[in-house]
């Protein structure tokens, strides 16, 4: 497994993170058992970095996680931890609290789920338009000083207020969605992020399985499935992105891989500041995804891949949650 610095002042991580969201929430049923096995493959193949949120599954997502390492040495894993996402007991989103005296009490409850002394890396899962990103970030200083956490990142903000949170305390990355079919980082955010020694965690590299060749669209119908509400995975939006994998799949034939590794390494080509987060419920579905570490492109196939952000069709978030995007404002 090959490895990435997160930042300046980050810590050392795999090159690929495993995202544990879909294991507990938001793409349909999930296995608890199949779940736990895919974190002990990622464990196995040297996939170190753990990214969760608090609010996946209400808190299950964080209790499979300490399940499924705890025979494991805490050396031997980094857990990224997004905070501050409001739901009510129906699942629904209801806001975003980023204020200090709640940040302390995320991270409590956090850290008795995980059963851990620290998180790695926490961040606010959004920005709270009701309070300044330096009194959220010096909350989470604080908590560095104090043991609780050993870095901090953001997620989902665009350049100012990435320049301001770095004001107040080092910040190691930035996650955010970067794919062959979202490219909007390439306007500012990436350069500012360069510029201030700041790391990409890439999420959503596979389109939210649309790159993958074998999702189909009635998938989403499932229940508690976010696809559904996705507008580039709706109606004619989606028939016309579905002919984007005739794109993807002339470079893939070429290399003799799948359509998922390509998508997976063209983000790894992107920098060695960018680590892809794989959002893997399955270990046989692991081992494939990791076959992307070992594919080279050439300036024949970048031509061929920059064809598809062009042709893409659709928000990646529907108009209430792309609202809710710092990033999306530059």
């Amino acid at each position: 497994m090959l490895t990435r610095k997160l930042g300046q002042h980050g810590p050392v991580t795999s090159a690929i993170g495993l995202g544990c969201m879909g294991m507990s929430d938001l793409y349909g049923p999930s296995d608890r058992a199949a779940g736990i096995a895919t974190i002990h493959a990622a464990l196995q193949s040297g996939v170190t970095l753990l990214d969760t949120g608090d609010f996946y599954g209400m808190g299950h997502n964080e209790l499979l996680i300490s399940e499924a390492v705890k025979n494991v040495s805490r050396e031997q894993y980094c857990l990224s931890v997004k905070f501050g996402a409001l739901r009510d007991p129906f699942g629904n989103w209801s806001g975003f609290d980023g204020r200090p005296a709640a940040v302390k009490n995320f991270l409590a409850y956090s850290l008795k789920r995980l059963n851990v002394d620290y998180v790695d890396i926490y961040r606010p899962a959004r920005l709270d338009p009701h309070v300044p990103i330096e009194e959220t970030i010096g909350a989470i200083a604080d908590l560095v000083k104090k043991g609780c956490v050993r870095f901090i990142g953001l997620s989902e903000v665009g350049s100012d207020t990435i320049r301001r949170a770095a004001c107040v305390h080092p910040i190691s990355d930035l996650q955010i969605e970067y794919a062959l079919t979202s490219r909007s980082i390439e306007q500012s955010i990436l350069s500012t992020c360069r510029e201030l020694g700041i790391s990409i965690t890439a999420y959503g590299v596979l389109g939210r399985g649309l790159l993958s060749g074998k999702w189909r669209p009635e998938q989403s119908s499932r229940a508690g499935d976010i696809r559904s509400f996705i507008p580039r995975l709706q109606g004619q939006n989606l028939k016309e992105n579905m002919e984007l994998l005739d794109v993807l799949r002339e470079v893939a034939l070429r290399h003799g891989k799948s359509l998922t590794q390509v998508a997976i390494a063209w983000v790894l080509s992107r920098g060695s500041d960018i680590t892809p987060i794989i959002g893997s419920r399955h270990p046989d579905q692991l081992n494939e995804l990791l076959g992307a570490l070992d594919i080279n492109f050439n300036n024949d196939d970048y031509e061929i891949l920059d064809k598809i952000a062009d042709l893409v069709r659709g928000t990646r978030y529907a108009a209430v949650h792309m609202a809710h995007l710092d990033s999306e404002r530059g």
